[in-house]
């Protein structure tokens, strides 16, 4: 290595679902395992980035996509905490949240949702924890953020029986449809969707669940048994509506007849009726 064949690392920086972001004007990290490793593959990042960070090993950048990730799952983390707490104070944690990140330095705020997705927030914090765990090093707040966030869809699924025991009906039975399942808005990918343990949470509870997502066409869970996206939902055809994803440019409005809606995003504004998580 840095003789024969130079090593290094770069970890990817992209936000799926955004094309604001793009990978010319993203900063990328570069660590060699020598120097020279470092150089040459600098070379290589910097045409597609204006921006190269070079830092002094492999490990050092690997370092830097953890810290990165974690941030954010801390973040949202918190984000779902404080609105729980805006819950039982009858606050609106999106307003909250727009009214502190006026602030122009020191917060950097995220939305509160149903949980966290994709195939790196759920996941790299595990990977720092499983490395530091072999030195015998606790990191309790990395190790309380990501139990917070495996935590979150029951949550979602125990406030669905909450509202739906507020109108006088059980849950048990319910004809209950998941508007999107996707992990983010704007994409296609199921990888670590909290929609996923939700429709199987719900279905324990003994409800009748459909969903709707046109991105997703078919969903297989991971218990077992598949679903078909529902093409055409009309809101009186179900009791109740869980609010999980929202992508851009889709028609919602049939949604606004259904008799129960939990918006789990927040940001369901349009039914006058809705609850949140």
């Amino acid at each position: 290595v840095g003789t024969d064949i130079n090593v290094a690392f770069s970890p990817e920086r992209i936000d799926p679902g955004n094309p604001t972001h793009l990978q010319s004007e993203t900063p990328r990290v570069v660590g060699g395992a020598t120097p020279e490793c470092t150089s040459r593959a600098a070379e290589i990042i910097g045409r597609v980035t204006d921006s190269v960070y070079l830092v002094s090993s492999t490990d050092a950048a690997e370092a830097t996509k953890l810290y990165e990730n974690i941030f954010r799952a801390v973040s949202l983390a918190l984000a779902n905490e404080f609105a729980d707490a805006c819950g039982t104070l009858g606050l609106d944690p999106i307003e909250v949240t727009l009214a502190a990140g006026t602030k122009p330095y020191g917060f950097l705020g995220v939305f509160p949702g149903p949980g966290v997705g994709g195939h790196c927030i759920p996941c790299d914090p595990h990977y720092l924890l499983w490395q530091l765990s072999a030195e015998d090093h606790a990191s309790p707040l990395i190790e309380q953020a990501m139990k917070s966030i495996a935590k979150r869809p029951g949550r979602v699924i125990e406030r669905a029986g909450e509202v739906m025991a507020a109108g006088g009906r059980p849950l048990a039975g319910a004809r209950v449809i998941v508007i999107g399942v996707s992990y983010k808005s704007g994409v296609r990918d199921l990888r670590e969707s909290p929609a996923l343990p939700i429709i199987e949470g719900l279905m324990r509870e003994d409800a009748e669940v459909s969903y709707h997502d046109p991105l997703i066409p078919v969903l297989d869970l991971p218990g077992g048994g598949q679903l078909r996206s529902v093409a055409a939902p009309r809101g009186p055809d179900f009791d109740l509506a869980v609010v999980h994803t929202l992508h851009p440019g889709l028609d919602y409005t049939w949604a606004y007849d259904v008799p129960v809606v939990l918006d789990a995003t927040y940001q369901f504004s349009g039914a006058a009726h809705r609850a949140v998580v």
